[in-house]
């Protein structure tokens, strides 16, 4: 019984410092705020691309919509920049989510995509098409 019991506690251990790991990462700016060229709609396993006609001040008007989702904070950029990159964390364990999203001229470009894993469930493409949703309400 004893063996066993060593076993499970270094289990719990092991599981705790992984959880932890994942809480408390650090999120580079350098490796999570970029812009790659993207031209169309994309659905991937870890993520989403949307592209989509807002006028000039799109993400302006994004920017307020993601500041007040929940557990969600910017890691880096700004509206002035024309880029902006927000973590979201899942309420539970607190995976982190990276959402960076960029104003090319009238388009808004948006790119969400998980940080551990290789499948977020659709989580990043809700939240996306949320915001979008959001987004399209304000404008009329």
């Amino acid at each position: 019984m004893g063996h066993w019991m060593t076993v499970l506690w270094i289990l719990l251990i092991a599981a705790v410092g992984v959880l932890a790991y994942i809480r408390l990462a650090p999120s580079d700016p350098a490796r999570w705020h970029m812009r790659p060229e993207f031209t169309e709609n994309r659905n991937m396993a870890g993520g989403v691309v949307r592209i989509v006609e807002t006028g000039p001040d799109g993400l302006a008007r994004l920017d307020r919509i993601a500041r007040a989702t929940p557990r969600t904070s910017v890691l880096a950029g700004s509206v002035e920049e024309g880029m902006i990159t927000y973590i979201s964390r899942t309420p539970t364990i607190g995976f982190p989510d990276y959402t960076t999203v960029w104003q090319d001229g009238d388009r808004l470009v948006v790119w969400g995509r998980l940080r551990f894993g290789r499948s977020d469930f659709g989580v990043n493409r809700a939240r996306v098409e949320a915001w979008l949703k959001a987004l399209q309400a304000q404008s009329g």
